[in-house]
C-alpha cells in the first residue's frame, strides 16, 4: 500500500487579492485532502488606495510589500518547499500593475502568476467540484472577491462556462456605496447599476441548462450566510451553511440601514468585511435573481484550494513520483 503522506510537498500559496493578501501553508500530497497547516492574512482593501486613473497609490504598494512579507516570514517559519504565488484582478487592472509584481517577485525570489477572471472561476469551479463530488450533478459556483465576480458551472471538474464581471464587494461599495449606508430608494438605485454591470455574464449564461447545485464560496458569502442563513446538519457530513435569497433580501435594507462600525455586534459580520458587506449583499442577491437561483450552499473550499488541487494535478505527481 502506497502511503500518500509520505511523498508530500510543504506547499506555500500565496494569494494577492484585492482585499486580502493571505499565505495558507499546505503539506500537499496527490489523492490526499490538502488541509492547511497554517495561514495568515493582512486585510488591505486595495480598492481604496486606486487613483482615478485606475493606478494604484504608493501607500497601497507599501501595504502590499508588507503583507508580502508577513506571509513569506510564515512561509520561512514552515520551512516551505515550493511556493506558489498568484495575484487577482485588483492588480492585473492597475496601469502600474508591472511596477507592483516587479516589486513582488523581488521579495519572493519568483515570478508571479497573474490570474485572469476565467482562470479564477475555473480554479474555484475545481475547489468546489471537489468538495462535493460527482453526485452534485451540474454544479453552479458563484464567488464574490473584493474586485471581482466569479460564476462558472458545469457537470464536470473542467466549467463549461466560467465568466468575471466587475462587480466585487469593495468595488461596489467604493463606487456606489461610499457612505456605507443607504435608504432603499438609494439601495433600488444601486440595484440597477449592479444589474447593468451583470448583464454580459448573464446574457452570456447558457439559458437551457440549470445547476441541481449553487454554491458560495467567497467570505462574503460566508459572511451573509452566517447572518441571514441556516446551518444545515447532515450525518455523515460536515455542518455546513445555506441562505436563500428570501433570507437575504430580509437583511440587506436592515444593514444599509446601520452604521459600518456598528454591524460588526451581528453574527458572521467581521470589522473588515463591515464596510462592504451591504455591496456584496446586493451582488450577491442579483447574480442569484438574475440566474434563477432560490439557494446557496457555502462551499468552505474556493480559489487557494483549486490552486493546490491544480498544481497537483498537473505538477505534483511527476515531481513526487508518481
Amino acid at each position: 500500500m502506497v502511503n500518500l503522506r509520505s511523498r508530500v510537498t510543504r506547499l506555500g500559496v500565496l494569494d494577492i487579492g484585492s482585499n486580502t493578501i493571505h499565505m495558507l501553508i499546505v503539506d500537499a500530497a496527490p489523492g490526499a485532502r490538502p488541509d492547511p497547516e497554517a495561514s495568515t492574512k493582512s486585510t488591505v482593501r486595495l480598492m481604496q488606495y486606486v487613483k482615478d486613473d485606475g493606478s494604484i497609490k504608493k501607500s497601497g504598494i507599501e501595504a502590499i510589500l508588507t503583507a508580502v512579507d508577513q506571509c513569506m516570514e510564515l512561509a520561512e517559519e514552515y520551512d516551505i518547499t515550493q511556493l506558489l504565488a498568484m495575484a487577482t484582478s485588483a492588480i492585473k487592472e492597475a496601469p502600474n500593475s508591472n511596477k507592483i509584481l516587479r516589486k513582488i517577485e523581488e521579495r519572493i525570489g519568483q515570478s508571479v502568476t497573474v490570474l485572469s477572471g476565467t482562470d479564477e472561476a475555473r480554479l474555484t469551479f475545481l475547489a468546489a467540484r471537489r468538495w462535493y463530488g460527482w453526485d452534485a450533478g451540474r454544479l453552479l459556483m458563484l464567488d464574490i472577491g473584493g474586485s471581482s465576480l466569479e460564476v462558472a458551472m458545469g457537470s464536470d471538474e473542467e466549467p463549461t462556462v466560467a465568466l468575471s464581471a466587475a462587480a466585487g464587494a469593495c468595488r461596489i461599495t467604493r463606487e456606489y456605496l461610499p457612505e456605507g449606508t443607504a435608504s432603499v430608494d438609494e439601495l433600488e438605485v444601486v440595484r440597477k447599476k449592479v444589474r447593468r454591470i451583470l448583464e454580459p455574464m448573464v446574457d452570456a449564461f447558457p439559458k437551457s441548462k440549470h445547476p441541481a447545485h449553487a454554491v458560495g464560496t467567497s467570505k462574503t458569502f460566508r459572511s451573509l450566510a452566517r447572518l441571514a442563513g441556516a446551518v444545515l446538519r447532515q450525518s455523515g457530513r460536515e455542518d455546513t451553511w445555506i441562505m436563500t435569497r428570501e433570507q437575504l433580501e430580509d437583511w440587506i435594507p436592515r444593514l444599509a440601514a446601520i452604521e459600518p462600525e456598528q454591524r460588526v455586534a451581528l453574527p458572521g459580520i467581521t470589522p473588515e468585511r463591515a464596510m462592504q458587506i451591504v455591496g456584496g449583499g446586493i451582488v450577491a442577491d442579483e447574480i442569484m435573481r438574475s440566474l434563477n437561483v432560490h439557494e446557496v450552499e457555502i462551499c468552505p473550499w474556493a480559489l487557494r484550494e483549486g490552486a493546490i488541487l491544480r498544481w497537483l494535478d498537473q505538477f505534483g505527481r511527476t515531481r513526487l513520483g508518481f
